[in-house]
């Protein structure tokens, strides 16, 4: 299955019509440090210009750090030798085959070598391993993920060997945008992670708003919080970047991971609800042995399937919190975002259980396409009532009850995440019970007729 786009071949025809050989063959890319070109004096600026062609893109790159160094248009968009076949055979809209529209993180790594690296031992370099794993991603229209219309728009962060232009912006690229909350906030908001309406209403969000603009974000996040920020410089409140890009750091990990799971674990009641909820997630098979899917959870790295892993960035966050608070204050509140996702997590496990049930007992028809169990996974795609509704406690409420614990929003926290998880368990509850009536009935039926013919022959005799 691929999840590349498909050419457009109109559309590019049309926008090489536009946009004729340039005045001066482009070069081949100088790889670190870029050509040292003028900005007067590249072939590529100047066709654009006169053709006026992506004119906003540039004045961004005319503006940026990578213009007052030299480094121009062919530097990015001439891929070298190595470059990955997804960006090698990818469209180009110029008559300069050489050139092609999508740049890959590795032509990045030339000049930010360690950046790349950080990265791509984060969460955000598996982001498209997640989407291909997903199993209904196949069936969704081509605009939604290989288009990036939907889920694709957000998870293209992991394709092409890492996309830097999701947080830094083409073609200004600029450290200090992406420093600024709302670069994260076009994927982190919405349905299943709110991080960003969490934030921007919480205490930490509420002095962003009013004292941001006062922030000298040109400085390095270290020369803003903790021992090197100096009074009147240093930034009072935390930003996204302050708390998961400590220091600059690009490899973006959290302690839970995206599914708030943590393997193995010491509590034994918490254990057993994980494994009921990771049987929801068909990474456990009914006798609770791994399936092919554990294989996805590790390579989208969504879980933490170690203590060491998990300890290691609980202690990396914690530490970052006492740049501004206490250690006792901040493990404290660590702690009890611990705890709610266990309670949550009670919550969750009896509503997998029931429509577990419900499959067990003949009550509803389990697709041959499911795992052993429910599949969570699944998403929307399901052909049930109580499926959506098991669906949107897992990864609406769920993941509010426990996300907003951790970014210091009450409400979201309670109103948003756990309350709707108990009315989602109640009405799952009344769902079941009007299943198995309905079933009662049915099955009631079919007996007196079934008993018709037998009686039939026994009066004949």
């Amino acid at each position: 299955m691929s999840f590349f786009p498909r050419p457009l071949l109109p559309l590019l025809l049309l926008l090489a019509a536009a946009c004729p050989p340039p005045d001066k063959p482009v070069k081949e890319s100088a790889g670190k440090g870029g050509t040292g070109a003028k900005v007067s004096d590249n072939a590529c600026v100047a066709c654009h210009e006169k053709r006026g062609a992506t004119t906003r893109a540039i004045h961004d790159w005319k503006e940026s750090a990578h213009a007052k160094q030299g480094i121009a248009c062919e530097s990015c968009h001439v891929p070298g030798d190595k470059a990955s076949p997804s960006i090698a055979k990818s469209a180009s809209s110029c008559e300069d085959k050489k050139v092609r529209r999508k740049v890959s993180g590795k032509t990045c790594a030339e000049c930010h070598e360690t950046q790349h690296k950080q990265f791509m031992g984060g969460k955000h370099a598996a982001a498209w391993v997640a989407m291909a794993a997903m199993p209904t991603t196949k069936d969704q229209p081509h605009a939604v993920i290989d288009g990036e219309k939907g889920c694709g728009g957000c998870h293209r962060i992991g394709r092409d060997e890492g996309k830097c232009d999701s947080c830094h912006t083409r073609h200004r690229f600029s450290a200090a945008e992406a420093r600024h909350p709302q670069a994260c906030a076009t994927c982190h908001m919405g349905f299943d992670h709110p991080q960003w309406e969490m934030y921007s209403t919480s205490k930490h969000g509420a002095i962003y708003a009013l004292e941001g603009h006062k922030v000298d974000w040109t400085k390095k996040l270290d020369e803003l919080y903790g021992p090197k920020a100096k009074p009147g410089t240093a930034a009072r409140a935390p930003v996204c970047a302050t708390c998961h890009m400590p220091s600059g750091d690009h490899g973006v990990r959290t302690a839970w991971g995206f599914l708030a799971v943590r393997l193995p674990e010491d509590d034994k009641e918490w254990l057993s609800l994980r494994v009921k909820i990771l049987q929801g997630l068909g990474v456990l098979d009914a006798d609770g042995k791994p399936t092919d899917r554990l294989g996805v959870v590790k390579a989208g790295d969504v879980a933490r399937l170690s203590k060491e892993s998990w300890q290691r960035e609980r202690d990396r966050v914690e530490k970052q919190c006492q740049s501004c608070h206490s250690k006792s204050y901040a493990a404290g509140e660590l702690a009890k975002g611990d705890q709610l996702i266990k309670e949550s997590d009670k919550l969750m496990a009896e509503a997998v259980s029931i429509v577990q049930a419900l499959y067990k007992d003949g009550i509803l028809e389990r697709p041959k396409s499911y795992p052993a169990s429910v599949d969570l996974l699944r998403f929307y795609e399901t052909e049930n009532e109580i499926e959506q509704k098991l669906y949107v406690m897992f990864l609406e409420h769920r993941m509010r009850s426990f996300q907003g614990a951790f970014h210091m929003n009450p409400d979201y926290q309670h109103w948003y995440g756990w309350a709707e998880m108990k009315r989602d368990l109640v009405e799952i509850r009344k769902e079941a019970e009007k299943l198995r009536k309905e079933a009662a009935k049915e099955k009631a039926k079919a007996e007196p007729a079934a008993k018709k013919p037998a009686a039939k022959k026994a009066a004949k005799r």
